[in-house]
């Protein structure tokens, strides 16, 4: 594969921004000027790093670049601090991520490069803030995208936490994250209509067939995985085992699971499924 590293001014981030693209590479039975010269399109993963992280995690932690080269796959993994991934109009001179995503970066790779812009060749995932940002983002633009991975990310009922304190004690510092995500929404009605409130997109949607297909992978021993059965309740009291949730034994909040999750949400990306309901 090519790795291809973009820094550029954002209108949107208002700032400089990194962004590293993998892009397949030139097959051994074409010859460059055959490769380089056609016209082709290739399906495109937008992969969104964790809190603390960066898009070139993803490069130096997992084996994405030969998951991605099996599948002829562009991969982008821009940087997102730890916004979440949405708008923080307070933030420095304004930090806008979901019009950064879709009014520069995806015009940017789909006129740049050999980026298909249909659909059902567009796929969104990230780890932990990055699945939730991927799950937001999927949802908030469901033509956009076929397909969200949301691994060690499970959607959050906030009805049944509305203090934000998922993970029980021992964790003040996303307790107090959670309130400053609520105060930028303007107040915690304003945060249950906004796009991080995803619980409610998906079980109230009045045709779940118009959101993205959405798959879930976590590991057993995951801080999140409290929530996460919580999530799985629901789903199975909706009748809704044809979701997809893929649980990994023994297994953390950590890069093994990560990694594990990129090959497998890829591979079904490219149409090699291992099946719909629960797996194990």
């Amino acid at each position: 594969m090519a790795l291809l590293t973009l820094n550029f001014e954002s209108v949107y981030l208002n700032q400089s921004q990194n962004i590293s693209v993998i892009l397949p590479d030139r097959p051994d039975d074409k010859t460059a000027e055959e490769f380089y010269s056609s016209s082709g399109k290739y399906k495109v993963l937008w992969l969104l790093h964790g809190t603390y992280g960066a898009g070139n995690e993803w490069i130096r932690r997992t084996n994405v670049e030969l998951y991605a080269s099996r599948r002829n796959m562009i991969v982008v993994m821009p940087d997102g601090l730890n916004s979440d991934f949405v708008s923080w109009p307070d933030f420095g001179m304004g930090y806008d991520f979901p019009n950064y995503l879709t009014k520069e970066l995806m015009p940017l790779i789909y006129n740049w490069l050999p980026a298909s812009d249909k659909r059902e060749d567009n796929f969104i995932a990230g780890l932990s803030m990055g699945g939730q940002g991927a799950t937001q983002l999927g949802f908030t633009y469901p033509d956009r995208f076929a397909r969200i991975g949301a691994f060690s990310y499970p959607l959050i009922n906030y009805h049944q936490h509305p203090d934000g304190r998922v993970f029980g004690d021992g964790y003040p510092e996303y307790d107090a994250r959670f309130w400053r995500q609520v105060a930028n929404q303007g107040g915690m009605e304003a945060f249950m209509k906004s796009p991080y409130n995803t619980w409610d997109t998906f079980f109230n949607c009045e045709d779940p067939e118009s959101l993205p297909k959405i798959h879930f992978y976590i590991g057993m021993e995951d801080f999140f995985w409290p929530v996460h059965c919580e999530m799985k309740e629901e789903l199975k009291k909706r009748g809704r085992e044809d979701v997809p949730i893929t649980e990994y034994e023994g297994l953390h909040h950590e890069w093994e699971v990560w990694d594990r999750a990129v090959k497998a949400f890829i591979d079904e990306c490219d149409g090699e499924t291992m099946g719909a309901g629960f797996r194990y």
